[in-house]
């Protein structure tokens, strides 16, 4: 290939060197580059080739038409708050596949109202109680009300990870699951932390939350393991208090009953769906 006399040779191709876009090899000017050095009249050459790199010596036209989303691979975003047309509506919680955890003391009502909540769902629903897990172990069983240890603490630990695998499992098949569990703000990373890791991200957490004599008068009615002292209910719920300020949605079902109290979890997963609380 021969090149005007004086020209710079053209140097090997590198990514980002080639003709602008729109620009046409045949729309450069005819001629030496501008700033090639004079010399004698040489004899005429060929036509000489486009000379790379640097844009043409005049503003190269507008293209007539603009590049489909082909021509790049590239489809710009839309503008901000801007809907594609056809856009699916917000998901709605009574039809959405969700995992809930239900927080909250001993007597709060969290195992009843997640019963419910499953039960008149208009989607497959699981309900998995930790203590239900927890009591899957019958020769051996840690019972913290003997006194909490490792044993009664490992009994925990692998329990909510028997919840979080089961709950995973439902949630692969595409049915919900609501969890309850006592969980303590001031134990995050055994927690809600450990929660996160062992169900996954998208874990809504909804903490209910009565009074303390609403919580005591729930607790006489128990029996079993389940009934705790007095001292170690209220001890419960005053560590429960931890939530508010938190950013956890709480609910007050000190005069709700369950029905209600289900309506109004309902009302609070689908602020959560629209925007999640940071946990």
């Amino acid at each position: 290939m021969q090149h005007a006399v004086g020209s710079p040779l053209p140097p090997p191709h590198q990514p980002g060197h080639g003709p602008a876009l729109g620009w046409s090899p045949a729309a450069h000017h005819p001629g030496p580059h501008p700033g090639a050095p004079q010399g004698p009249a040489p004899v005429p050459p060929p036509p000489p080739a486009p000379v790379y790199p640097g844009p043409p010596p005049h503003p190269a036209p507008a293209p007539s038409h603009v590049p489909g989303p082909d021509a790049t691979g590239h489809i710009p975003p839309p503008p901000a708050g801007a809907t594609a047309p056809g856009a699916p509506p917000a998901p709605d919680p009574a039809t959405t596949t969700l995992a809930v955890l239900l927080i909250g003391p001993a007597g709060a009502g969290k195992t009843s109202v997640a019963k419910y909540w499953a039960d008149h769902r208009r989607v497959p629903t699981a309900h998995i109680s930790l203590d239900d897990v927890r009591e899957w172990v019958r020769s051996g069983f840690a019972d913290p009300q003997s006194g909490w240890n490792d044993n009664s603490e490992a009994q925990y630990r692998l329990a909510r990870r028997t919840c979080g695998f089961a709950a995973r499992n439902f949630l692969a098949n595409g049915i919900s699951c609501i969890l309850d569990d006592a969980v303590f703000p001031d134990r995050p990373v055994v927690g809600l932390g450990g929660w996160k890791r062992h169900v996954g991200p998208g874990l809504l957490p909804v903490v209910i939350l009565p009074g303390l004599d609403i919580v005591l008068e729930r607790n006489a009615e128990r029996t079993g393991n389940r009934r705790l002292t007095d001292e170690e209910v209220a001890r419960i719920h005053g560590r429960m208090a931890g939530w508010y300020g938190s950013g956890l949605p709480i609910i007050d079902n000190s005069q709700l009953d369950i029905p209600e109290t289900a309506r109004v979890l309902d009302e609070v997963l689908a602020r959560s769906i629209a925007s999640p609380p940071t946990w």
